[in-house]
Parts: C-alpha cells; sequence; structure tokens
C-alpha cells in the first residue's frame, strides 16, 4: 500500500504519526514498522532566511514529530529546548524577540544551510537530516526552489511568519503572495508518488497558505487531478473554527467562509476540476454530510480532534475506509 500525505506543519505532523501508528498495526513488518509505503510532501512556503541560516517550520516539524523530539504543548520546535544562542543576540540588539530559534533547533538550521551552501538541493538535505531522524516516512519538500509566502496588507508585504507569529493574523490580509512559486518546479520524487500512490490524504493542514501552496507548485495540480489514487481530505475546521491556529484569517483573505462545507468546495471535487473524492467532517459539522452527498461528495462525519496518538490512528482509518482502503 502506497500512501501519499499532502502536509502542512502541526495538523499534518500529527496525523501523518497516527497514520503510521495505525499502519504499524495493521500492516506490520515484523520490526516495528509497516509493510505499507507513505510518502509525505511538505510544505515549504513558509520558509525564511533568519541570522543568516535557512529555517524550514513545516519540515522541521514533520522531523521532530515524526521522529520522537518534538515539544508537544507547543505542537513544534524540540523539546527540553535552551534559548541562550537567541538570548545573546539580543543582547547584541539583532534577531526578533517574536521569533526566536532554541539551541537544538538551530543546530538543525545550520546543518541544513552548510549542505546547502555544498550544493545539495533542498530534496537531498531533506533525506540527510532524515538518516538521523528516522520518520517512518519518505519526506519530500514540494520543491527544491526557495519559495517564501509574503502577506499583502495595507501597509505592504510582510513575510508570513511575521504576520502569523508577531501579529497572530490580526492585522487584515488582502491576499498572499508566493515569492518564487511561479519559477519553482516539484522536487524530485513529488509527481511519482501523486501518480503511484493507491491514495492520497489531505491531513487537517491550513488549506490556503499549507495546502494550497502544494498545489500551486507548478505540475502539482495536475498530478492530483490525474492520479488513479483516490484523494480524501479532513477538514481542519471543526464548528466553524479552525482546530488549531489563525487559518479562519487566511480563509477570509481569500473569500471562503470558515466553515468544513466551504472549506471542502475550496478544494472542489475531482469530477469537477477540484483535487478531492473524499471528504471527512468532525461530528460537531454533521450537517454537512447531506449537501455534500447530494453534490456527489463521499463524505462523512467522524471525531477529528488529535487528542492523542490512539484516537488519530482512528481518525486516519476512517479517512483510509471513506476511499474503500481498510489496512
Amino acid at each position: 500500500m502506497n500512501i501519499t500525505v499532502l502536509s502542512g506543519g502541526v495538523g499534518g505532523a500529527r496525523f501523518t504519526r497516527g497514520l503510521l501508528a495505525l499502519l504499524r498495526e495493521r500492516l506490520p513488518d515484523g520490526a516495528g514498522g509497516t509493510t505499507a509505503h507513505v510518502t509525505v510532501v511538505a510544505n515549504t512556503g513558509d520558509d525564511l532566511w533568519l541570522h543568516g541560516v535557512r529555517v524550514c517550520p513545516d519540515l522541521d516539524t514533520l522531523l521532530y514529530t515524526l521522529g520522537g523530539a518534538v515539544h508537544e504543548e507547543q505542537g513544534w520546535g524540540r523539546r527540553d529546548e535552551s534559548r541562550r544562542v537567541s538570548d545573546d543576540l539580543a543582547a547584541y540588539g539583532l534577531g526578533w524577540e517574536w521569533f526566536t530559534l532554541g539551541d537544538l533547533d538551530l543546530a538543525t538550521h545550520l546543518a541544513r544551510t552548510e549542505l546547502l551552501r555544498r550544493g545539495l538541493p533542498l530534496s537531498a538535505v531533506v533525506d540527510r537530516l532524515a538518516q538521523r531522524w528516522r520518520p517512518g516516512v519518505t519526506l519530500l519538500p514540494m520543491t527544491d526552489h526557495e519559495v517564501e509566502t509574503h502577506v499583502r496588507t495595507a501597509d505592504g508585504l510582510l513575510h508570513f511568519e511575521e504576520w502569523w507569529v508577531r501579529h497572530r493574523a490580526a492585522v487584515p490580509a488582502l491576499g498572499f503572495e508566493q515569492v518564487g512559486l511561479q519559477g519553482s518546479s516539484p522536487a524530485p520524487g513529488v509527481l511519482d508518488a501523486i501518480a503511484g500512490a493507491d491514495v492520497v490524504v489531505v491531513p487537517p493542514s491550513n488549506p490556503v497558505v499549507s495546502v494550497g501552496t502544494i498545489l500551486a507548485v507548478p505540475g502539482v495540480l495536475d498530478a492530483l487531478r490525474t492520479t488513479t489514487a483516490r484523494v480524501v481530505g479532513v477538514s481542519p475546521v471543526v464548528g466553524g473554527a479552525p482546530v488549531r491556529g489563525m487559518a479562519d484569517a487566511c480563509l477570509a483573505a481569500i473569500g471562503v467562509e470558515t466553515s468544513a462545507i466551504a472549506v471542502a468546495r475550496h478544494y472542489g471535487r475531482r469530477a469537477v476540476g477540484g483535487v478531492l473524492d473524499a471528504w471527512l467532517v468532525d461530528t460537531a459539522d454533521a450537517d454537512a454530510v447531506a449537501p455534500l452527498r447530494a453534490e456527489g461528495w463521499d463524505v462523512a462525519a467522524a471525531g477529528t480532534l488529535m487528542h492523542d496518538v490512539p484516537t488519530t490512528a482512528g481518525i486516519a482509518a476512517r479517512a483510509l475506509a471513506l476511499v474503500g482502503l481498510t489496512p
């Protein structure tokens, strides 16, 4: 069984961790892993240069979460972290107090930057970093090209991380610009992972600036529309609010209501030019099932809050069952 996941940060990482737990239980390889093969295509539109190092928030959240080192309460960064370097930089009047790099996390960024400066493409760098963390998946960046998401505001452009972390998305967004996206191409393996999958999963990640950025890489959308795999999504909205973060501000900026049914229609059904075949909503949004089913969706309602790994494994099982896969 080949499963491809299109992932943002925390939500995508936690879903994938639950998916792997499900597969290890249902399709064990006898050595603690699974006979299934999972490929994760990660958003890199949140990446930025800071203190001379390349920071890749979503890739690192996937590595730390699947590698067992994530700060569980935050959902990102390393556990048992310290910030002596960031504090000392602040003493020199450098850095951003709203975006500090932990000392352990900084080691990852330094390693990545050194490898990039040696001439390795990002996909090869990710493979090198994954040799340490052993995430249990093939982890791919969406592209080897540098892409950075900027937010259009009344006062000009902000890097997405400044808008998201410093301003908590409180500055009204007029739109988003992915700098470098048009000239990019999918990283090696991305299109093959979509074409060769039995199922493609869109986990509960931000539909605008995480999944939306992956889909905007030239070639990815066409690959999704033509793959023989079924494509299932899990709603990131529960009861009219995002499960995590400020995805509602992103949706509002592109004129999409913050609801499970509106996000489904934003993605669209593959049968009519969209990207999904099926959509799993939370039980709080069960009233979306009937109208979406009437439009031709394979849709169901189930508990989708990822409280722990076993619960998330159950959510993954429900999503796969919706497209006829029962590991």
